[in-house]
């Protein structure tokens, strides 16, 4: 395989993520459950997409193959052109820190870090200087509106202003694409609407957003909701 590069030169139509047939099968004991049903999906640089679906539908393992948390039983990933289906675990760590920022709905954050900590973490492991992550931790705090909490640890800030330190951590590499796992379920509606400005604002800067709900005011923020139901895309519509 072709080593990924960091930036990525994409035309408007080009495709980041392509699934093709892509199926993920479990084994308890003898049997064997299908969790996904060749799925064929691709999504385009600057798309903002929302994935639905009940409790059991998939929603959680297909988030897991967009992450590359985890490999397909079956059928082709092809991200930013290439097809990682069958990479090892090293490389898929490499491209998950590279191209993939993760957004969490309990916030994943580092209690004994302050925020610029936090943020510097996924720098950390690329090898980028103090001062180099320093900085950039400090512009992208200021870009989530936290420049007067960059001292402050997890557990002196609101969930909201909590959700707004992880989205920044998500920035941090310049990602293909930012993965949001229901982003507001642990929210109050005032903080969620908050953190849905910031992402609706990041797709208007170009960013490519996939976000995991169950919840149809959030999918309403995208442009496309895709629909899942027993492993399968059942329908797909669009917003706008």
């Amino acid at each position: 395989m072709e080593e990924f590069h960091k930036n990525l030169d994409f035309d408007d139509n080009d495709s980041i993520l392509v699934f093709e047939k892509l199926c993920k099968h479990y084994h308890l004991g003898q049997v064997e459950l299908k969790v996904l049903r060749n799925i064929d999906l691709t999504i385009n640089k600057g798309d903002y997409v929302a994935i639905m679906g009940p409790s059991g539908s998939g929603k959680s393992t297909l988030l897991n193959m967009i992450g590359c948390l985890d490999r397909p039983t079956s059928g082709k990933y092809i991200l930013a052109g290439q097809d990682v289906s069958l990479l090892d675990d090293d490389r898929l760590s490499l491209i998950r820190g590279l191209h993939i920022g993760f957004i969490f709905q309990s916030f994943n954050l580092i209690s004994q870090l302050n925020i610029i900590e936090n943020i510097e973490v996924p720098m950390y492991y690329q090898g980028i200087s103090e001062y180099e992550s320093a900085a950039r931790a400090e512009e992208l705090a200021a870009l989530v509106g936290l420049s007067d909490r960059l001292k402050h640890r997890p557990t002196e800030l609101s969930g909201g202003q909590q959700q707004r330190v992880a989205i920044a951590r998500a920035l941090v590499n310049d990602p293909l694409i930012i993965l949001a796992d229901e982003p507001t379920g642990n929210l109050d509606s005032e903080s969620g609407a908050e953190i849905l400005a910031i992402l609706e604002h990041l797709h208007e800067q170009g960013k490519t957003l996939i976000v995991i709900t169950h919840d149809d005011n959030i999918a309403r923020h995208s442009e496309k909701q895709i629909h899942l139901l027993d492993g399968r895309i059942q329908r797909q519509a669009y917003s706008r």
